[in-house]
């Protein structure tokens, strides 16, 4: 049931967006994105309301010029937009608050989770993963299919990360990965 709503979702935002395209009414505004970012059955979609502008923007870049994985369909969606545009929509959804997922998570591996994220990934994503920067989303609360495609992209080479991350997400084992990603979904 919950990939038929992801795929009404999907295939609603993706109405609009052409739509509004074809039309000639496309803004940047955050409602056309909000159609995978804001249904929270649609697990794929991370988060990214309170994130930073640049962060926002920069990824969008990526996706613009394939050079981050594009599920969903967000190559096509960010090829539409001019710098204009994804700088726009990283300022209205830097002003937004972060809103974290209600979601399943093991106890057991969230708390192995913490110490490995304390060794590992603190300096960078600090605050629990909860700060938001430039350089680095919002991991706290963040959905944790999401995160795990996410670290999938990365193993595979198919998703591009700073220099000092890939090597200690290559050191992690599968269990100790499935353990952050349970402490990152523990965090409301």
């Amino acid at each position: 049931m919950k990939r038929k709503n992801i795929g009404y979702a999907l295939l609603a935002g993706s109405v609009l967006f052409g739509f509004t395209v074809a039309t000639g009414a496309y803004a940047a505004d955050t409602s056309l994105c909000m159609a995978c970012h804001g249904v929270a059955e649609n697990e794929t979609a991370p988060n990214i309301a309170g994130m930073s502008a640049k962060y926002i923007a920069g990824s969008l870049k990526k996706f613009k010029e394939n050079k981050r994985p594009c599920d969903s369909g967000m190559c096509g969606m960010a090829a539409e937009l001019s710098d204009e545009d994804m700088d726009d929509l990283g300022q209205q959804f830097a002003a937004e608050k972060f809103v974290r997922a209600e979601q399943a998570f093991d106890a057991a591996l969230a708390e192995k989770g913490k110490a490995i994220h304390v060794k590992n990934c603190e300096k960078c994503h600090s605050e629990n993963g909860s700060k938001a920067d430039d350089n680095s989303g919002i991991l706290a609360g963040q959905k944790m299919a999401y995160l795990r495609s996410q670290l999938d992209f990365v193993l595979s080479g198919q998703r591009t990360v700073h220099k000092k991350m890939k090597p200690r997400i290559e050191r992690l084992s599968k269990d100790e990965i499935e353990a952050v990603i349970n402490y990152y979904g523990s965090l409301r």
